[in-house]
């Protein structure tokens, strides 16, 4: 079986494709389901955010396609669409990958620190959903453990720096002072809570935080000393923002270009700066044709994000040589258990075969044979065969020139062993 990773990210498709691609938290059962029950497909994870999504999968040699077919059907693309942009990595590349993602060095914005919680919480999922196996569960746990030792080892995770402290500073770049500014902060999430946390550090004391549960803003709205709202009343709040920024798991837009053009008149056409970090798009792509409103998306912090990544590189550096130590560990993990799978079935042959000559010795002494010619048959017929399956594979073997394979069968066969401490018992 093959370790599958197969995805789309921020680097290979437009926020349109990621919509298109991405898994709300309400599909993940069904997608889960489905996955596993594709014919080659044996276990599945989906990580989902807003710049990639990505199915881990164990799988057989054709799985790949069926998981393509499946991942294009589910969401309504033709397969060559998703091929255009969509990359895949096999085995120890798989899991490699997968580590890169999990320490930062695979974000839009190096070194961020949010991705090891959504990768853990994919993880959940994919094992609540019994998309697990051993397979994947051992992976993710020493992705995990890689994922710590980044972090703990190196300074990647100093001052972290998200989606949400770029657009802050981008704000920054702005305004001339961010303290006289009101700001209209839409949706709770993770995101939001880091957008909040960095505007009060900037200075904004003014904020409003609308969601969906309304409970749940206050709580937010509480801590950064702003306001809570629902989203019915964003087109009252709208007017007296400056600064607009969005990350919801809404599946349609909530701000459209005619509540923002309501907003602009009322305002009296001071400017508004907006940054849609969801996706799918919080805000219509149209609100960006107005003359008054600077609308960015997470595709446009690529600058204030290629700056960060100068300042970590460095430590990027350092994590790259703790992530190919992890997968060398991991690899050698995996060929363990492979070869413990290949010592079990040897012993359960050899098991078998003693088994039936031990049935036979005994039928034939209780038919009264002479006993020391029923032990020197057995031991001899036992040895027969035995031996008889890799001497075949050997005369095969030298015949072919295998030499390496020769090789292999004297040190397996010939090359003497430490005594274990129960040979060196007196057998008395």
């Amino acid at each position: 079986m093959t370790l599958l990773a197969l995805g789309i990210n921020h680097n290979t498709a437009s926020v349109e494709v990621r919509e298109q691609v991405a898994f709300d938290p309400s599909q993940l059962e069904k997608a889960l389901g489905e996955l596993k029950c594709l014919p080659h497909v044996r276990e599945a994870a989906v990580l989902s955010t807003c710049n990639r999504t990505e199915l881990y999968c164990v799988t057989g040699e054709q799985g790949e396609q069926a998981i393509l077919d499946w991942l294009s059907g589910f969401h309504g693309l033709t397969v060559n669409q998703l091929v255009q942009c969509a990359y895949h990595h096999l085995d120890d590349a798989a899991a490699r990958h997968l580590m890169r993602v999990a320490s930062g060095l695979d974000s839009m914005v190096l070194g961020e620190p949010q991705i090891l919680g959504q990768i853990k919480t994919a993880y959940q999922q994919a094992h609540d959903y019994q998309g697990l196996g051993g397979e994947l569960e051992r992976l993710f746990q020493h992705v995990f453990a890689v994922a710590k030792q980044v972090r703990t080892e190196t300074g990647i995770g100093e001052n972290p720096v998200s989606v949400a402290y770029a657009a802050v500073s981008l704000a920054n770049r702005i305004f001339d002072d961010l303290s006289q500014s009101r700001a209209l902060l839409i949706g709770a999430g993770e995101t939001i809570q880091l957008v909040a946390r960095h505007l009060k550090e900037a200075g904004i004391q003014d904020m409003v935080v609308a969601n969906r549960t309304r409970e749940r803003a206050a709580d937010l709205a509480q801590e950064i000393g702003g306001k809570a709202i629902s989203l019915s009343e964003i087109p009252d709040e709208l007017p007296r923002a400056d600064i607009v920024i969005t990350s919801t798991a809404a599946p349609l837009p909530i701000l459209g270009k005619g509540m923002v053009e309501r907003a602009l008149k009322l305002r009296r056409y001071r400017p508004v700066f907006m940054v849609d970090i969801a996706v799918p798009r919080d805000i219509e792509p149209q609100v960006g044709e107005l003359n008054d409103v600077f609308l960015y998306t997470v595709d446009d912090l690529q600058e204030v994000i290629e700056e960060n990544r100068r300042h970590r590189q460095v430590a990027a550096d350092q994590a790259e040589e703790l992530i190919t130590l992890g997968v060398e560990h991991w690899l050698h993990e995996r060929r363990v258990r492979g070869a413990g799978d290949i010592i079990r079935r040897y012993r359960e042959h050899g098991d078998a075969l003693r088994q039936a000559s031990e049935d036979r010795a005994l039928a034939q002494l209780a038919k009264g044979q002479d006993p020391e010619k029923v032990i020197r048959r057995l031991t001899q017929q036992l040895t027969n065969k035995l031996l008889h399956g890799p001497t075949l594979r050997l005369r095969e073997a030298s015949g072919a020139e295998r030499h390496d394979l020769v090789q292999a069968a004297e040190q397996l066969l010939l090359e003497p062993t430490a005594p274990t401490q129960d040979s060196q018992q007196d057998p008395s």
